[in-house]
């Protein structure tokens, strides 16, 4: 029996063992084979993100009890919250729109824990789109439910299931910026975004019309969240800094 199964602890990152990278999932009703189930899922592009960028990507579906939740964030180097549907309203104290998805309870209840405890550990994060507004809600902020209706258009998801892009202004001096620099075209699709930022919160990057496309959570070791989709792009700096972090390098 090896040192490893017999429960000795695994290399260190900066020992230069690649980093264990969470990356929460949707739960959603898929079809394989002759199966039509309820499933733990992730588009593909999360995982090739964070396996291009040199980390070894560990998938999270929602738990259906949170006991445990920090023994889990404990084994990771680092995690990426990523998107999916709209969290429920009353978790923010909010009516719900009728433009608003159908409650995820069991997901929203498990990734706000997740949220939660990654902060407390100060462990690396990068959360996106959805990501972003569990984090928002997490550290008590609210969302804007149907982004059309707030600020007159449709550009940050201009096409059903398609992945648009749009311009981003970003702060030079913020983490994001140092990484991207002072402007990006990102690819983005979402119709929410962040309202009242949660505590700890400093938006960061802005389109055009202001809404916020970024955020750092002040004082943590690398705390980052964007409300575009960089897995759907070609620029992997977002996951190449994550995972750089979550090795120690």
């Amino acid at each position: 029996m090896s040192e490893t199964a017999r429960g000795a602890p695994r290399p260190a990152p900066g020992d230069g063992a690649p980093p264990l990278i969470g990356i929460t999932t949707y739960q959603e009703p898929a079809r394989w084979g002759v199966w039509v189930r309820e499933a733990a899922l992730l588009p593909v592009p999360y995982a090739r993100s964070v396996e291009r960028a040199g980390g070894i990507p560990v998938l999270l579906p929602p738990a259906s009890t949170l006991r445990g939740v920090e023994t889990l964030v404990s084994r990771l180097d680092g995690v990426v919250l990523a998107g999916g549907g709209d969290l429920d309203p009353d978790l923010y104290g909010a009516a719900r729109h009728f433009e608003t998805g159908p409650p995820q309870p069991q997901r929203d209840r498990f990734e706000l824990a997740l949220a939660r405890a990654v902060v407390q550990a100060d462990l690396p994060f990068l959360a996106i789109c959805r990501g972003m507004q569990v984090l928002n809600v997490a550290r008590g902020g609210t969302l804007i439910q149907h982004l059309p209706e707030a600020v007159g258009h449709k550009g940050h998801a201009p096409e059903t299931g398609i992945v648009g892009s749009h311009p981003v202004q970003i702060s030079a001096t913020s983490l994001v910026g140092k990484i991207l620099g002072d402007a990006a075209a990102v690819p983005a699709y979402h119709h929410q975004a962040v309202g009242r930022l949660g505590k700890g919160l400093s938006a960061v990057a802005w389109a055009e019309d202001q809404v916020v496309e970024a955020v750092e959570l002040q004082g943590h070791r690398f705390g980052l969240a964007v409300q575009w989709h960089p897995e759907e792009g070609d620029d992997r700096r977002l996951f190449e800094a994550l995972v750089a972090e979550a090795a120690g390098r």
